[in-house]
């Protein structure tokens, strides 16, 4: 069992911005997406936007925020799939016999966002990329513990997916929607987290990351998610 408390946590997606979009979406209101929409990172320069993808945008706006004030933030970033937009553009062009993009190679790899934000924010502390299965939010946590048992007064956890791109649709369909979410994990008793065996339970519908946020606002202060063998029990304290 793992505890720790969640201080402050930020969302986004198309169509749902604000903690009372978020709310409104959990109380059962219809999500209204907007494909145009994109994350706002006006708090970078021009310069340094032009490098952030569609889903390191969404990183950056739900995490910038959160590590204001932190001079040393651990951060531990998850994604399931990564850089799929990016990566099939390089693909397509492979397959066309093009030159390919130094830079987009390099920012298509898994641990680039992590590089991108060590430099724009100038932190050399401990940071992680995972790319777990679809626990990866859980694992993510997990990680995030550890650097708090090792004396991090806080870490920043970061879960995002991006829309693959349609021909990526017979093989990832646990990405409902584009989203990022950001937790700032501190030293508590707040959340209880432990690992089971799998239940017979169906996995839930939204991935976890998104579960998770639907069973908080929603007052849950017990939930379960399931993931091939494995099952993992959220308590939250009263």
């Amino acid at each position: 069992m793992i505890t720790f408390d969640i201080s402050q946590w930020r969302a986004w997606a198309p169509g749902l911005q604000s903690p009372a979009d978020w709310q409104a979406w959990a109380d059962g209101a219809e999500r209204e997406p907007c494909a145009e929409q994109a994350p706002d990172v006006a708090f970078l320069p021009a310069l340094q936007r032009r490098r952030l993808s569609h889903m390191a945008r969404m990183a950056f706006a739900v995490g910038w925020p959160l590590a204001e004030g932190h001079a040393n933030l651990p951060l531990v970033f998850v994604s399931r799939h990564g850089e799929t937009p990016r990566t099939f553009s390089i693909l397509s062009e492979l397959a066309s016999q093009q030159p390919l993009s130094p830079t987009q190679f390099s920012l298509s790899v898994h641990n680039a966002m992590i590089g991108l934000w060590s430099i724009m924010r100038g932190q050399t502390c401990e940071m992680t990329a995972l790319a777990a299965a679809g626990d990866g939010f859980e694992q993510g946590a997990v990680e995030a513990a550890a650097l708090l048992a090792e004396g991090a007064p806080a870490v920043l956890l970061i879960v995002t997916e991006e829309q693959p791109p349609a021909a990526y649709a017979p093989c990832i369909s646990d990405v409902p929607f584009a989203y990022a979410v950001a937790l700032l994990l501190t030293p508590g008793q707040q959340w209880q987290l432990t690992l089971g065996p799998a239940q017979m339970a169906p996995a839930p519908e939204l991935p976890h990351a998104l579960a998770w946020l639907h069973a908080s606002l929603s007052g849950q202060n017990a939930f379960s998610h399931t993931w091939s063998r494995r099952t993992w029990n959220w308590q939250r304290q009263p």
